[in-house]
């Protein structure tokens, strides 16, 4: 029998959350992982091979090796850029200021 180690699953939206426990055999990536965890079954609009994955917050690749108590990551696209969004703010707060004077 093949060693096992213990990984979680997590992906979310906005309404619905999934975080699933399963064991996987060592040397399993993270696309094993994803899935042998079943999660596409539930959220059928996750495309492995386009999805951004990490393991605790930090990007990785869908052939990275897990290890024992990983939990994977994966990450909805961005609907803004966040960069973006902090200068539309920014322009925002300086218009507020000048008309304020």
């Amino acid at each position: 029998m093949a060693e096992m180690i213990d990984i979680e699953v997590a992906y979310g939206l906005p309404n619905k959350q999934a975080l699933l426990s399963l064991a996987v055999p060592v040397g399993s990536t993270i696309e094993e992982g994803i899935k042998l965890s079943g999660i596409i079954r539930s959220f059928p609009e996750i495309v492995i091979s386009e999805a951004i994955v990490g393991i605790f917050s930090r990007t990785e690749t869908l052939s990275t090796v897990l290890g024992e108590g990983d939990r994977i990551e994966i990450y909805r696209p961005l609907i803004a850029d966040p960069k973006e969004m902090r200068k539309l703010r920014a322009a925002k707060m300086g218009a507020k200021n000048s008309t304020a004077n």
